[in-house]
């Protein structure tokens, strides 16, 4: 791992303008940001009301496997020495100054770390805090790390500290022996969706795991970041760490020990599910992967790479959703130069992603591109029959922007078939969705145009 030991996300999605996370020399959590506007001439934004997370559906032994790489390894793949979590009750403080969205959001967050993974946290509004949430403008996240739009640290409070702090001991996860006080940066001049990514993965990682896994398909702890409210995988993780079977200081071995009473305790029916057989992920293929969709390579550095990735899966003979991913992957770097290429590699995708369980929502981003496509060539039937399974997918995983896209693909694809009356009615309706997900009124219109442009019966052609 690099020298600050700062776990990070890099994600990829960001074809349709959601958060993306790159990867960084500092295994930071970064996001692309969009500016939101305080005032609208839109409809008003809308929120989503009671989650509705999915209880996972595994063995417990392959939960322990995950729990122990997630729990004792850093992203670069560095072993940490012991278990490290808050002896409750944990406090939470915001400071800085936060958007409007931030409050709401943030209780929605507590509730449910308090209901489904058992945690005693309680938001404080003055004094020092265990972990305290800064909201800070975009340009102090930049200075304090160019390429983060978000992250967590360990032992300080406020952005101020970090520069000094953040390559000395202090800021060392590995060095920790127990969670006291730790930090979490929040952009407040980015879309709410992304503020509440942000809050979602980080708090996380501030409470629990620091390691991220490509191999889960259905938790905000996957580099792809296809997943970005915490799920019902990763309460129960949260549920396990948090267990008073551990405590902090353990060793791998004495977590490893306990830990299968603990899952039977907590998710009983793990035990009558068979165990699957999951090959290791090559760091080869997780830094190919980087480069294909992470910052700083150009077009053919991305492309070399992409298929660089695509080859190592095919090695190793993978058909669930990292075969998926690696596909998905080559289809938005053939966009530009090669359509048809991009669509074949986007079908190849949706047949992994089809026959991995767990993968409603990678499917959901799968068939946006497929739809567009579709668009393009005036097949408004074909575009209504890809979208429709995955319009309440994007909504139970409280995605907006996916949400929004797919709502505005549908209206399109409704006014080619001639319905424009329904067209217009499901444009107007994604507007409020679109508002939460992108955020200012000129990224919400440019999202309009984007999409508007697929149609035939509309100007210039695009692309998602």
């Amino acid at each position: 791992m690099r020298r600050i030991h700062i776990p990070s996300r890099f994600v990829l999605p960001f074809m349709l303008m959601l958060g993306a996370c790159m990867p960084g020399a500092s295994e930071m959590p970064t996001r692309a940001i969009m500016a939101s506007a305080p005032q609208s001439a839109l409809p008003p934004m809308k929120s989503f009301s009671t989650p509705r997370p999915e209880r996972p559906v595994r063995s417990n032994r392959d939960i322990a496997r995950d729990f122990l790489e997630l729990s004792f390894q850093l992203e670069s793949g560095r072993q940490l020495p012991a278990l490290t979590r808050f002896e409750a009750p944990i406090s939470v403080r915001v400071t800085g100054t936060p958007p409007a969205s931030l409050a709401p959001d943030l209780n929605r967050l507590l509730h449910r770390l308090r209901t489904e993974a058992g945690l005693r946290i309680e938001q404080i509004s003055q004094g020092e805090a265990n972990i305290t949430i800064q909201a800070v403008p975009r340009s102090a996240i930049r200075a304090a790390l160019p390429q983060a739009a978000c992250f967590v640290v360990p032992n300080i409070s406020d952005i101020s500290e970090y520069r000094a702090a953040k390559r000395s001991a202090k800021t060392n996860w590995a060095l920790l022996s127990e969670r006291r006080k730790l930090a979490v940066f929040l952009p407040n001049d980015a879309a709410p969706q992304e503020v509440r990514d942000c809050l979602h993965e980080e708090v996380a990682q501030a409470l629990g795991p620091l390691n991220d896994l490509y191999r889960l398909p259905d938790s905000v702890f996957n580099d792809d970041n296809v997943h970005t409210v915490l799920t019902g995988f990763d309460m129960m993780i949260l549920r396990a760490y948090y267990a008073p079977e551990l405590r902090n200081g353990m060793s791998y071995n004495e977590v490893a020990a306990r830990l299968p009473a603990v899952l039977a305790r907590i998710n009983p029916a793990g035990e009558h599910v068979s165990p699957m057989a999951i090959s290791r992920t090559p760091r080869e293929w997780i830094r190919a992967i980087q480069t294909a969709l992470g910052p700083g390579a150009n077009p053919i550095q991305r492309r070399t790479a992409g298929a660089e990735a695509l080859r190592i899966a095919q090695a190793m003979g993978w058909t669930d959703h990292r075969r998926a991913f690696s596909h998905y992957a080559m289809g938005r770097l053939a966009l530009a130069n090669d359509p048809n290429g991009a669509q074949e590699q986007f079908v190849l995708a949706e047949r992994y992603y089809a026959q991995t369980p767990g993968t409603n929502l990678h499917r959901a981003y799968v068939a946006s591109q497929l739809a567009a496509y579709a668009l393009i060539h005036g097949r408004g039937e074909d575009a209504l029959r890809l979208i429709g399974p995955y319009q309440n997918v994007a909504a139970r995983h409280e995605n907006a922007a996916l949400l929004s896209t797919l709502m505005l693909l549908r209206a399109e694809a409704l006014e080619l078939e001639g319905r424009v009356s329904e067209g217009r009615t499901v444009r107007l309706d994604s507007l409020g969705w679109a508002r939460y997900g992108f955020g200012a009124d000129w990224a919400v219109r440019a999202k309009l145009r984007e999409i508007g442009s697929l149609s035939p019966l509309k100007g210039k052609r695009g692309a998602l």
